[in-house]
């Protein structure tokens, strides 16, 4: 009589390996893309699930953000100046399936585009605006990778332009550039400052004109704050005397000359009388 129990032993080990191949767990972030008979049969995930060994084919997806590093690509731009620019792209998978049956690499499919687009869209615009534009260079090159890996159940979340490198020529030329800015707006805000100044002065003339002793008060304070140097001589001329003035000023030092020589003369009678007595 045959004896049943020497095959529940390798039975018992069949059935384990087909759980052990049948039972599968994956991570919160991540998806697995069943295959039944070669045919797309579900995307399974997360925790715990069962395949059908040998009949089943899985793979396994990870939905996290993934950031790519594009290297240093040579760019003309518009106005034929060539720079060395390199950015940074970030992207997640929204639709498993789509990733795995629309596209044979995902990954490097998305990291090529993100080149060839990169060199599209700065190809497209002049140095002027590359260096001043950046934020809208990077969200237009994000739509259009958006649009682009869109069938492929790919989300391209965001796009950094990181470094753009310039020839030492053009350096300098920029240097110049904006010193020649610089000193024109200089020179512009000096020539507005010397026309409020002017403005200024023309209603301050306007004043002394109506009241010609402001002037001299102006004069005689701007001489006080000249004074406070004490080691300055400061010599004035007074210009502004009219003749009459003069003349009357003339006048009064001659009489008081006159008076003088008068009291001096009828001391010395008043002497000589006292004598004689």
């Amino acid at each position: 009589m045959f004896d049943f129990s020497l095959l529940l032993f390798p039975a018992l080990i069949v059935v384990f390996l087909i759980l052990a191949q049948s039972i599968k767990m994956v991570n919160e972030y991540e998806r697995v893309v069943i295959f039944r008979l070669g045919r797309l049969s579900g995307v399974k995930g997360p925790g715990v699930f069962l395949i059908i060994p040998i009949v089943d084919k899985a793979t396994k997806i990870d939905l996290r953000v993934v950031t790519i590093d594009i290297p240093k690509q040579a760019v003309i731009t518009r106005d034929n100046v060539t720079v060395d620019v390199d950015a940074v792209v970030y992207y997640k998978v929204v639709e498993p399936g789509a990733a795995i049956t629309q596209v044979e690499n995902y990954r490097f499919a998305t990291s090529t585009l993100s080149q060839t687009t990169l060199r599209d869209v700065l190809g497209q615009m002049e140095l002027d605006e590359l260096l001043s534009e950046r934020e809208q260079i990077n969200k237009q090159i994000q739509e259009l990778l958006d649009a682009y890996t869109d069938p492929w159940g790919i989300k391209v979340t965001g796009v950094t332009i990181r470094d753009v490198s310039l020839p030492e020529t053009m350096k300098r030329a920029i240097a110049k550039q904006a010193e020649a800015e610089r000193e024109k707006r200089s020179r512009i805000i000096l020539a507005e400052g010397e026309s409020q100044a002017a403005q200024k002065m023309t209603e301050a003339a306007s004043l002394y004109e109506g009241i010609p002793t402001a002037i001299k008060l102006r004069e005689l304070q701007t001489l006080a704050e000249i004074a406070r140097e004490k080691n300055l001589i400061v010599v004035t001329q007074f210009q502004a005397l009219e003749t009459g003035n003069i003349a009357a000023i003339s006048q009064a030092i001659s009489r008081r000359k006159d008076n003088q020589v008068e009291k001096i003369s009828e001391g010395n009678q008043v002497e000589k009388k006292s004598e004689g007595k």
